[in-house]
């Protein structure tokens, strides 16, 4: 967690932006190399698109977040090692170190979501949702937890927290514009992650994601606003403005970007194309004002978690540790296996009369 201003110290308002840009994937490109080529030509055009909106917008402008995977786009087949040799980032390597340069340079925060190696889990990669400050800082680097067809920490469960510890599965940043966290892609339908993180005082959640986007009511979209409302955060929802290089059609994922207030209302929207249309302003005292007022409206405080303990216990539904072999080493997975563990679930739900 970053040092910041500390829990009772004003928050000035300011402006957040949920920047709709296009993802150029790299499926297609006929080695790693080439790969690599095409994520540096993106980050070329992201730094001038964050560059441009900070100039239009002004410098209230604080926060900027990314879509989902915008470097590269998704796996769509690839075995771990092939998706690591051409998609997944160093966190200490030259990628990260541009995208420092681009919130610094701009002054502005900076989240997105890509594709992560790590040296502890070499036969792995994560979907990690990142914030960079404002002087290009990693301050904060959140792993998904829930994913069906990509490894999670929650898959090696035992060794990552022996890694890392229990703190680095929800992390939240204290900084001048408030606290933030981050929740990736279709985790905005698991209301437990959000809330997770609201009870570790999240007050913004940065949300990477590439969904459908529809002029009718999406689950995502209906999420955004319970997310916010049930939790008192605001939410910085940031779609991709389509993806190229892949065979589904790529207007599929686009528009829809969205500023929601803690109130779950929406203040900004972006409609289809590359956008920086989905900003507003966000107000944290007024959210702390909020969340320290009582009344029934106060849904966040009147939270009586106790109940559902057992309810959540740790086998409940899906498994831990599916990625360890019985000696605790870690299995670099192929695709299938991600389905059959769902299976199993089923299943196993099934036989307990669940579903």
């Amino acid at each position: 967690m970053a040092e910041g201003v500390g829990n009772d110290a004003g928050v000035p308002a300011y402006a957040a932006l949920a920047l709709q840009v296009t993802v150029d994937a790299v499926n297609r490109c006929p080695d790693a190399a080439a790969a690599r080529a095409r994520i540096e030509a993106s980050l070329d055009r992201i730094a001038k698109q964050v560059a441009a909106s900070r100039q239009f917008i002004g410098p209230h402008l604080k926060l900027v977040v990314l879509p989902e995977y915008f470097l590269t786009g998704y796996p769509m087949g690839e075995s771990a090692g092939d998706w690591r040799r051409r998609a997944c980032i160093d966190p200490q390597g030259p990628e990260y170190e541009r995208l420092g340069r681009i919130a610094q340079e701009s002054g502005v925060y900076l989240s997105g979501n890509l594709y992560e190696t790590d040296p502890n889990f070499p036969e792995l990669y994560f979907q990690t949702s990142f914030v960079l400050d404002d002087a290009g800082n990693p301050i904060l680097r959140y792993r998904r937890l829930i994913s069906m067809y990509g490894p999670t920490p929650h898959d090696v469960l035992d060794r990552y927290l022996d890694v890392y510890g229990a703190d680095s599965l929800f992390p939240v940043a204290d900084t001048p514009l408030g606290r933030l966290a981050a929740v990736a892609s279709e985790e905005i339908l698991f209301p437990e992650v959000s809330r997770a993180l609201a009870l570790k005082g999240a007050e913004l959640l940065c949300h990477s994601s590439s969904e459908v986007a529809s002029p009718a009511l999406t689950p995502k979209n209906a999420a955004k606003l319970a997310r916010a409302y049930e939790n008192h955060v605001y939410v910085v929802s940031a779609n991709t403005a389509g993806v190229s290089g892949i065979d589904l059609p790529g207007r599929s994922v686009d528009g829809g970007s969205k500023v929601v207030d803690h109130l779950g209302r929406v203040l900004a929207e972006a409609a289809a194309g590359e956008s920086m249309a989905a900003w507003a302003d966000v107000r944290i005292d007024a959210l702390r004002e909020h969340r320290r007022r009582p009344g029934m409206f106060n849904v966040l405080t009147r939270q009586r978690l106790g109940l559902f303990a057992n309810a959540y216990r740790d086998d409940a539904v899906h498994p831990a540790n599916t990625l360890l072999d019985a000696d605790g080493g870690t299995i670099a997975p192929e695709r299938a296996h991600f389905g059959e563990v769902q299976r199993t679930v089923i299943r196993a739900l099934m036989e307990r009369g669940v579903i």
